[in-house]
């Protein structure tokens, strides 16, 4: 690994990057020291302590915070469909289509884990494992590991917690390097969830008008599905910036169209109160 060629690759996005950690003679220098004195496999978690001085904003314990907060979602998303995938019970999620899209979003779960476990610099074993976790929300969905469309119904549940917590999240980390990592994990929570969306309508008793996003209802939720209501809360706000969106300036933006063309986000206490649901006493978010 040449790690002035790393910073070459850097300095072309980044044309501060050495004035950022020292002037460059000095931080050629620090960079020519490090490869002496550590072990190729040591190296990452260096040159993240660099990246952190460069790029760190001025609280990092808050910012550790909200990675640890991510990282507590990812387990329980990497838990949920790592197990289900195990079952004996081949018919649980059918083979093919169905089989290879859950496999996908496991292991892009598994990928969340192990860079935001890099991004905190955690090594050896997860923080939280299987058993750390009650799927069946205290009885509330006990049939999620026998029933297809039960497992479906808390998959979206996940997927579409997660993309409003990191939506709530990113405003903390504004001005920080990991915003970018959080928001790419962002992204594809939000396509796992139009995914899943399209998989419960098709194989979910009654939710075959379900649309790949969120669309309006009364309280937010249109899923159908009561018991998870504290994950849509608020998304049939029709108000954005102070302004009402329905009929904006004399159109015909109807209230449901209102609602859909805006995603709302969770606050941290919102998403840690809707986790915390599915784990068990002794490992909760506080």
């Amino acid at each position: 690994m040449n790690i002035v060629n790393i910073l070459e690759e850097i300095e072309k996005v980044d044309g501060e990057i050495y004035e950022r950690l020292s002037p460059r003679r000095n931080a050629m220098k620090d960079f020519y020291n490090i490869g002496k004195k550590i072990s190729l496999a040591a190296l990452p978690l260096a040159m993240g302590s660099m990246f952190q001085k460069a790029y760190g904003q001025t609280n990092p314990s808050t910012v550790n915070d909200v990675l640890g907060f991510a990282l507590a979602l990812e387990y329980l998303e990497w838990n949920y469909y790592n197990k289900a995938l195990t079952l004996a019970n081949t018919t649980y999620i059918p083979d093919g289509p169905a089989r290879a899209a859950i496999t996908t979003i496991r292991n892009h779960e598994r990928a969340h884990v192990d860079l935001l476990k890099g991004a905190l610099g955690i090594t050896g074993a997860d923080g939280y494992v299987y058993a750390d976790f009650d799927f069946t929300a205290g009885g509330g969905f006990a049939d999620v590991d026998t029933n297809y469309q039960t497992f479906l119904k808390v998959a979206l549940a996940f997927e579409d917690t997660g993309v409003r917590a990191y939506k709530g999240q990113a405003p903390i980390l504004k001005g920080n390097a990991v915003l970018t990592t959080a928001l790419q994990i962002h992204s594809v929570e939000a396509r796992h969830a139009a995914h899943l969306r399209q998989m419960v309508a098709a194989n979910v008793t009654g939710a075959s008008g379900l649309k790949p996003w969120i669309a309006y209802s009364a309280n937010g939720n249109d899923t159908g599905i009561a018991a998870v209501d504290a994950v849509y809360a608020g998304e049939q706000n029709t108000t954005q910036a102070g302004i009402q969106i329905t009929g904006i300036n004399g159109t015909s933006v109807t209230q449901s169209q209102a609602a859909e063309c805006f995603d709302e986000f969770l606050t941290g206490a919102a998403v840690k109160n809707i986790a915390n649901l599915f784990i068990k006493a002794g490992k909760k978010l506080t």
